[in-house]
């Protein structure tokens, strides 16, 4: 899977006049970040480069990046932005007035000419949610080709903000990144870093920005599941339709035993039961499955209640009734 993905991360601290302090870290940490997944597996094959000096050098790594056919091609910029009437520009320590760096408009041309399956741009710049978007009649109107997605870190009128070491957007991709954005399977897409970073920045903060043109999300990286995947695909075995309820006893209660001094019910716990109502309880923690007439596992077990799926959980039951888990 690591060789079929590439990954150029640039960060740019040196400007002439006015430095930045957090972009080289940003590039730092999201490089270690896409490298491997969260049990060392491989995962991106990552180009890193800091404050490369020239537009016309950072303009031919982009190049670089989205050429050939990899399962995906990820650009993630940290520095300066820049924008006028005629749109944004990723800024580069050679800039001079009316020649500020590599444009957006050529960074999509570049990315929209792609034979990569799925092309990622991540930027951590001012205005940079001016990416992928032109101007028609005093309207922003998306201009991004199927398999591309973009995620930036501030509208296109916005400027992004450096915050604890890092830029405030990068520091919240680290953390979804970490597994902050994973779903339950243990996958961080776009869309659920995206959602993620939405969710923790308020209405006062800088706004993020998610623009998409694909028919379904790819893993940026892999993480622990908060359940093990081998328990969510027993869903259609305790399940024998996504409507189904689940009926519970005693029996399914492990601390319902003679051995535990306290008041005990017949049917006694019982081992296999005791062992599927530990599944049942951890799908009942990620939102999979709900006690029904009680609210707690525990007591829909001891008055031989049920438990049935919620909304989430039979979406998750017909994906692996369809194999897809």
């Amino acid at each position: 899977m690591g060789q079929s993905r590439k990954a150029l991360i640039i960060g740019i601290d040196d400007y002439p006049d006015i430095p930045l302090k957090c972009c080289c870290n940003d590039a730092d940490a999201i490089k270690q970040l896409l490298s491997f997944h969260e049990d060392g597996s491989p995962n991106f094959s990552v180009k890193k480069l800091k404050n490369v000096n020239k537009k016309g050098d950072l303009k031919q790594y982009i190049y670089d990046c989205f050429s050939g056919d990899e399962e995906i091609a990820l650009f993630y910029f940290s520095g300066h932005g820049y924008i006028d009437s005629l749109g944004g520009y990723l800024v580069t320590p050679d800039y001079s007035d009316n020649d500020y760096g590599v444009s957006f408009q050529d960074v999509i041309n570049i990315v929209n000419q792609s034979n990569c399956r799925n092309k990622i741009i991540i930027l951590d710049c001012c205005y940079s949610g001016s990416m992928g978007s032109i101007n028609t009649q005093g309207q922003q109107t998306a201009i991004i080709n199927e398999g591309v997605s973009i995620l930036t870190a501030c509208t296109s009128k916005e400027s992004a903000i450096e915050y604890n070491g890092h830029g405030l957007f990068t520091e919240l991709i680290i953390s979804a990144l970490k597994g902050g954005a994973s779903d339950i399977t243990g996958h961080i897409t776009p869309g659920g870093i995206y959602s993620y970073i939405d969710k923790t920045l308020g209405p006062w903060d800088q706004r993020p920005v998610f623009k998409t043109n694909v028919s379904r999300f790819i893993s940026l990286r892999d993480v622990k599941p908060q359940v093990d995947v081998s328990i969510i695909r027993k869903l259609k075995d305790y399940f024998a339709t996504e409507t189904d309820t689940m009926n519970l006893d005693p029996s399914f209660e492990p601390t319902n035993t003679p051995d535990d001094i306290h008041r005990v019910i017949f049917p006694y716990a019982d081992p296999t039961n005791t062992k599927i109502f530990d599944d049942l309880q951890q799908l009942e923690g990620i939102g999979l499955v709900v006690p029904v007439g009680e609210k707690h596992m525990y007591y829909a077990a001891m008055n031989s209640k049920s438990c049935r799926l919620t909304s989430i959980g039979k979406h998750y039951w017909r994906l692996v009734k369809e194999g897809k888990i």
